[in-house]
């Protein structure tokens, strides 16, 4: 099932007038900012995106006490469907890939997902792929708060394998991964390799190793480059901003993520999802990256922000081949302003990579 159904969900669907149908519609026409929402409305159709999902899945566990991933919006993008999801008694499972895009030709594209484990950040950049090829998203465990998140990479990236041969037993793959993706899908492409399968594509999208295994030297210039980044907003801020500014207790260390994501304002991770996180985090920190003897296809922020600047100099040791395409907006931005840019380098690449450009 595909989340650009706009029936997706639909066989599960609570009774007009029900107590949860009551509950869910404010919370909807409050997080879409609309004065009605039809019980058949799809949330996408509505305006919404992944932000506005975590906002919503935050007030629905407040008003509810029943926690579900924003991802569920995808497999239940109306009030109806939602709330027969709630009404429901049966635990709630999500299967390892989701099939985010229909298509009619052959081989599927999968995309893994970056450091929050789900595949609800690349609705915009799907929207505006021109390939007639299947696209297939990973899902991590854990974001169902059921089961137990993975700590090391090489765990994701079997995980993943032993799902995509279900659908596809063998090569020629396509994987393109963002942020943490990136590194998921190179541990896949190594193992796919030294099975003997082919991988026509291995795309990372602004993916890069913990700082901890960058040269000295380009741990030297990134912490230049941040610390004169953090001199000048200290100096915009003032002298009272910047005694503040520079007293604030960091919640993060340098590189703790390769996924900048920032909820809404007022808006906290779940549980689940912030233990995922927190795992994954945990996974890139022990990740060492070795090198793959094929072609990297890599995708750069413009705007560098906590990574290096260039990633030439961090990954071409790493592979046979290394292309580089800049698309504008900085890491998150690439995702969620700038998806047209990105989605037409990923359709590109794709195109390239089977030899029809």
């Amino acid at each position: 099932m595909s989340i650009f159904d706009h029936n997706s969900g639909a066989g599960v669907k609570s009774q007009p007038g029900s107590a949860m149908i009551g509950v869910l519609t404010p919370i909807w026409q409050r997080v879409l900012q609309l004065s009605s929402v039809g019980l058949e409305d799809n949330f996408f159709d509505l305006g919404g995106d992944s932000s506005l999902a975590l906002e919503l899945f935050n007030e629905i566990a407040h008003a509810c006490g029943r926690e579900l991933p924003p991802v569920m919006i995808y497999h239940a993008p109306t009030i109806a469907s939602l709330a027969g999801l709630l009404e429901g008694s049966t635990e709630l499972r999500f299967p390892p890939l989701v099939l985010l895009k229909p298509g009619t030709e052959k081989p599927p594209v999968f995309i893994t997902h970056g450091l929050g484990g789900s595949v609800i950040d690349f609705y915009q950049v799907l929207k505006h792929i021109q390939l007639p090829h299947p696209i297939y998203g990973m899902q991590t465990k854990g974001i169902d708060g059921v089961e137990e998140p993975f700590e090391r990479i090489e765990d994701m990236a079997q995980f993943y394998l032993d799902a995509i041969k279900e659908v596809q037993p063998h090569g020629p793959y396509f994987l393109i991964g963002f942020s943490l993706g990136g590194l998921v899908t190179l541990e896949m492409a190594q193992r796919l390799s030294e099975s003997g399968e082919k991988v026509a594509l291995l795309a990372m999208l602004d993916s890069y190793p913990h700082i901890r295994y960058l040269s000295t030297a380009q741990r030297l210039r990134l912490a230049t480059r941040l610390a004169a980044r953090r001199l000048l907003a200290v100096m915009k801020l003032g002298m009272r901003g910047a005694l503040s500014y520079t007293l604030r207790p960091s919640k993060r260390p340098l590189l703790i993520s390769t996924d900048r994501y920032r909820p809404p304002d007022g808006v906290l991770l779940s549980p689940a999802m912030q233990r995922v996180r927190d795992r994954a985090y945990l996974a890139l920190t022990r990740y060492r990256p070795r090198f793959y003897p094929g072609k990297i296809w890599f995708v750069r922020a413009e705007i560098s922000t906590e990574f290096p600047h260039d990633p030439v100099a961090v990954w071409g040791k790493f592979a046979q081949s290394f292309e580089v395409e800049t698309v504008p907006g900085d890491h998150l931005g690439i995702m969620t302003t700038h998806f047209d840019s990105l989605a037409a380098v990923i359709s590109r690449f794709v195109k390239e990579a089977l030899g029809t450009k």
